[in-house]
């Protein structure tokens, strides 16, 4: 099992801000949306936050939380995509994978 914290640290820390370019402002943003979505995780998977691992977070789960963003926060399908995992997300965990952020 991969522990997924690490992964995310590691885009957030160096793929989004060194490689990208990002603003503290869009890697807080992100931050927040990855803290969304593992407290959501955690919840239903039911387990600590820091206890999910990479393959724990499927499309399934993914969905789900997407329309928790919708239904209980009143997010807009226009803007769950923004606060929704990233798809950068997609080669975590792979050696030498690509991250792709819009």
């Amino acid at each position: 099992m991969t522990p997924i914290a690490p992964l995310i640290e590691t885009f957030l820390r160096d793929t989004l801000a060194r490689q990208r370019g990002a603003s503290r402002h869009t890697s807080d943003s992100y931050a927040s949306s990855f803290q969304l979505l593992f407290v959501f995780a955690a919840d239903r998977l039911k387990v600590k936050p820091s206890a999910l691992t990479l393959e724990q977070i499927d499309a399934g789960l993914v969905s789900a939380f997407l329309e928790h963003l919708e239904d209980k926060r009143k997010n807009a399908a226009v803007t769950r995509r923004r606060d929704a995992v990233p798809a950068a997300t997609a080669g975590a965990g792979r050696p030498g994978a690509r991250y792709r952020v819009r």
